[in-house]
């Protein structure tokens, strides 16, 4: 198999990808708190998953991708209490939510997507196991993890021990033996009304501690990949490296692979901030092979904007492919095809590089829109494949998004107004969408442009 390299936080370095098992590859990613429906920002990590299991597939590798759903959590408590609904019903109809808006991207869903309510007989005895090795301790039905009763406390972050804040809310402070000990159990609190028993007393899990119980029960400890945004490289990476070494005396997994936070106006994309765009309305408006490319535009390891000019190109780079596969024909690419595909693949071996994935592509369809007859898309189909973007090949009619079916709408209103002008500029607006009109003497229709 090949070399496959990706940037690994607790090194700071790109390391080779050495499986545990020759062969298997086990990949963790945190998935989202279930209290609202999800962003584009929440989206990244789905996309950037779901796509490197793909790569490593056709690499000839047999993996499994771990993505959880926290359904127990203080933000969910907080939601419900203001929509009037039981916590479990929210998080049921989050969860249910956030499947459906995934599924809206269609790259498939991951193997496993444990439930944090569902292993809580795991994450029970991962805590036992942390209070009989004296790395937590309880006191008043909460359990909390003795941060310096592990010597190697920071070392994801690179963050000095005596410089850290864990963000818990002040509740419980004052039992905590250290500020910087962290809550594995938490005792449940009047209007929490979802809790269950443990030898410390009636609660609920923690956030950190459910991760490491979920992916040791489903891929084990020294695991290949842990994946997730980079604001979860402190606390709550940094936590599960902690707690699973400290219980268990392996690490939980081998790299720490982070993708970069998706931002609007150089601010973090976040609900807090307010400044989220949620991912079925993004959806609805720009299709969902327009959002697929934007996310491949950047990569992963990097921050990325979402603005209107990047959501623009991306629709445009999905209709240069969509022209180009009019004039191919199926069946095997020609010579000069292979190095383009080496390239592609080259790119994505080298710490998942899919901007130069893409460049490889688009000069591919160059290569093609340039042949003396129509080139085989047989290498472009496998490119695309790894990407999740071959349905571009399809030869099927394509749907415009809702967004330019209603700026044709409203080109037509204009035109029947006699606001020529008018409907000059929303055709000009149709085609910034990557979209062109043709009109003809059935009406008005919408094609990709090329």
């Amino acid at each position: 198999m090949p070399t496959i390299s990706l940037h690994d936080t607790l090194s700071g370095q790109v390391l080779p990808l050495q499986p545990r098992d020759p062969g298997q590859v086990g990949i963790y990613a945190c998935g989202p708190t279930v209290y609202a429906r999800i962003h584009v920002g929440n989206a990244r990590p789905f996309v950037v998953f779901s796509l490197l299991k793909r790569f490593l597939v056709h690499e000839g590798y047999n993996v499994t991708l771990v993505a959880n759903i926290t359904d127990v959590n203080d933000k969910i408590y907080d939601a419900a209490l203001l929509a009037g609904v039981p916590s479990a019903q929210l998080a049921a109809e989050m969860a249910a939510a956030y499947i459906a808006d995934t599924d809206g991207l269609g790259l498939g869903r991951p193997d496993h997507e444990p439930l944090a309510s569902e292993m809580i007989g795991e994450i029970v005895a991962l805590i036992g196991r942390l209070i009989e090795s004296g790395h937590a301790y309880a006191v008043d039905g909460d359990v909390y993890f003795a941060v310096r009763s592990y010597p190697s406390y920071g070392e994801l972050s690179h963050r000095d021990v005596d410089q850290m804040d864990q963000g818990e809310d002040v509740h419980g402070a004052a039992r905590k033996r250290d500020p910087l000990d962290f809550a594995l159990w938490k005792a449940q609190k009047p209007g929490e009304d979802t809790a269950w028993d443990a030898p410390w007393g009636r609660g609920r899990p923690g956030w950190h501690i459910e991760c490491s119980a979920m992916a040791e029960a489903l891929l084990g400890v020294d695991f290949e990949i842990h994946g997730g945004g980079s604001d979860l490289i402190f606390p709550h990476h940094e936590n599960e490296a902690a707690q699973t070494r400290a219980a268990l005396g392996a690490p939980l997994a081998q790299l720490w692979v982070h993708n970069g936070m998706v931002r609007t106006d150089d601010a973090k994309m976040a609900k807090s901030v307010g400044n989220v765009f949620l991912l079925h309305e993004a959806l609805a408006e720009h299709g969902r092979d327009a959002l697929v490319m934007y996310f491949c535009s950047g990569h992963y390891h990097q921050p990325v904007a979402y603005d209107d000019e990047r959501l623009a190109e991306a629709a445009s780079r999905v209709a240069r492919i969509r022209a180009a596969a009019r004039g191919l024909r199926e069946g095997p690419s020609e010579p000069w095809s292979a190095a383009l595909r080496q390239r592609f693949f080259d790119a994505l071996a080298e710490d998942f590089n899919t901007p130069r994935a893409l460049a490889a592509v688009f000069d591919w369809v160059r290569e093609a829109n340039r042949a003396a007859g129509p080139a085989g898309d047989g290498d472009l189909r496998e490119m695309l494949g790894v990407l999740g973007l071959e349905n571009l090949l399809s030869r099927d009619a394509v749907e415009a998004p809702a967004e330019v079916a209603a700026l044709l709408g409203a080109r037509e209103q204009a035109r029947a107004a006699r606001d020529y002008a008018e409907a000059d500029r929303l055709r000009a607006e149709i085609e910034t969408l990557g979209w062109q009109v043709r009109d003809g003497a059935d009406g008005p229709e919408l094609l990709p442009r090329p």
